[in-house]
């Protein structure tokens, strides 16, 4: 698996740490920026990321701004893309194995480091269960950005 990352000022230091975790973990990824945390537009680096998972250039994407609330809104106006903001591993559960989530948008300034992690971990070890879900994520793609 291939993972795109990307994040604005407000992500950089827990995209920073989560790129320690995927290598640790052997997990293959392709960092979008930012490179610090100078003052920069979380739209520009959800675009990105979300157009990488589009392109099939990565096989997901993880997003990350202050509260991931942006980032998030900007990945999902890519045709294709459903990313989900996840405060804890629950949600990330169910995102993937209920939704597809192919992009998943944490909040930097909001989460502590560990459940960040636990998150992602949690994220990347589900896959999407389909089923009666696949219906609904067909539904999902028929809508028009």
């Amino acid at each position: 698996m291939k993972i795109g990352i990307g994040s604005d000022h407000g992500g950089f230091e827990l995209k920073e740490y989560i790129k320690e975790f995927l290598e640790e973990q052997k997990v293959e990824y392709v960092d979008y920026g930012t490179n610090s945390n100078e003052s920069v537009d979380y739209p520009d680096f959800g675009r990105v990321v979300a157009e990488a998972v589009v392109n099939k250039e990565v096989d997901r994407g993880i997003v990350v701004c202050g509260t991931g609330i942006g980032i998030s809104i900007a990945a999902n106006k890519v045709k294709g893309i459903r990313c989900a903001l996840c405060s804890d591993t629950y949600s990330a559960k169910m995102s993937r194995q209920h939704n597809n989530a192919n992009v998943l948008a944490l909040g930097g300034r909001v989460l502590g480091r560990d459940l960040a992690i636990e998150i992602v971990k949690t994220w990347l070890e589900n896959e999407f269960e389909g089923g009666r879900h696949e219906r609904r994520i067909n539904k999902i793609g028929e809508i028009g950005c």
